[in-house]
């Protein structure tokens, strides 16, 4: 359902009850409705609105003598076509930019390592939403090689110390058939920063399989033995999963409610899930290749233990490529609005901190 087929009276009166069951969880009534917004109708109106809204789907009556709550329709429909979600205010932009560098005072600030950048993110987003918080690191396969070096170790083998443009620093052990001078050894950075420098970690690989297989390139020896470490630094390297920082899992768990066992037990699948790196990553994969913000609630996430849960995801890094994702994991009944933009503001500074690291 688009907001043409709602009337602009019916958009009103359910924007109205929805925002007034987010603020308190209760079933909303037409005289709430009218007392505490400016719509001009008299309560049987507004009843007769919310009927029709009932039939629509996109509300529901919990009792018979109780008002209406909204449906997973009707927040569905809440969040697509009647959130207007705010800019945050000048202040709170400031505070958010100082959590992220590491310093509230004003003047220069050392930029904080990509690691500092993703922990203080999902701290920023847990603390302002008081909900759970999950960042998930640049892919590294997504990351550009900004310099490749090799350092002599003992026993006939390399150091290879891979510097990505983000700032990342990378050691890996190469083992050499032979030995290695120090002038044929410089003479191979060189080769190889020439060829694969700028290309992301994904290309690099591609890269180097197609000059390997280059017969031109077998008969010069010292390209040779450069591209056979290429192969054994990038193509047989085993893969590395992106990092994740979840934060604020406590929030979600809500005081002051009277034992109930199945909840519980919801509970603890929930915080079992956040526990689960791999199945974040898939959840927030489809973020990363999505575009721009994405709302999913409870079902859509295709995690049963979110179905009661909403998750508020967005990419970061440059637009056209984006390197990351990060997510706010809350209740159904949330302050989207609020979520939103703090959500947006967040991954709009870890662009900037980590795109322009290497710069």
């Amino acid at each position: 359902m688009s907001g043409a087929d709602l009337s602009r009276r019916a958009q009103r009166i359910l924007q109205a009850v929805v925002s007034e069951y987010l603020q308190s969880g209760d079933a909303v009534g037409s005289r709430t409705v009218t007392r505490r917004h400016d719509l001009g109708l008299s309560p049987a109106t507004v009843r007769n609105v919310m009927s029709d809204l009932e039939e629509l789907g996109l509300l529901e009556q919990p009792h018979s003598s109780a008002g209406r709550v909204p449906t997973h329709t009707g927040l569905r429909f809440f969040i697509d076509a009647l959130l207007k979600v705010k800019t945050l205010s000048p202040r709170d932009q400031e505070d958010i930019r100082g959590q992220m560098l590491g310093s509230l005072t004003p003047g220069p600030r050392p930029r904080p390592s990509p690691e500092d950048v993703m922990l203080r993110a999902s701290r920023v987003l847990s603390n302002l939403t008081h909900h759970a918080a999950v960042v998930v690191a640049p892919d590294p396969d997504a990351q550009r090689l900004s310099q490749i070096e090799f350092v002599p170790l003992r026993d006939g083998k390399l150091l290879a110390i891979l510097v990505t443009s983000d700032g990342r620093i990378e050691n890996r052990i190469v083992a050499l058939d032979g030995s290695l001078d120090p002038r044929r050894l410089e003479r191979i950075h060189t080769y190889l920063n020439q060829l694969l420098s700028g290309m992301t970690l994904d290309e690099v690989r591609e890269r180097v399989i197609r000059e390997i297989s280059d017969e031109k390139n077998r008969y010069d020896s010292e390209v040779s033995q450069a591209l056979t470490l290429g192969h054994t630094v990038f193509v047989r390297a085993p893969e590395r999963p992106a990092e994740v920082v979840v934060t604020g899992q406590a929030n979600l768990l809500e005081p002051g409610v009277t034992a109930d066992p199945d909840r519980e037990t919801r509970m603890r699948e929930l915080l079992r899930t956040l526990e689960d790196k791999e199945t974040l990553l898939r959840l927030l994969d489809r973020t990363r290749s999505g575009a721009g913000m994405q709302v999913f609630l409870g079902a859509e996430t295709a995690l049963s233990a979110l179905s009661g849960s909403s998750v508020v995801a967005m990419p970061y890094g440059p637009e056209d490529t984006p390197i990351g994702a990060l997510a706010v994991i809350g209740p159904m009944r949330m302050n989207y609005g609020k979520v939103m933009s703090v959500v947006d503001f967040t991954a709009e500074i870890m662009t900037e901190l980590l795109t322009d690291a290497g710069g």
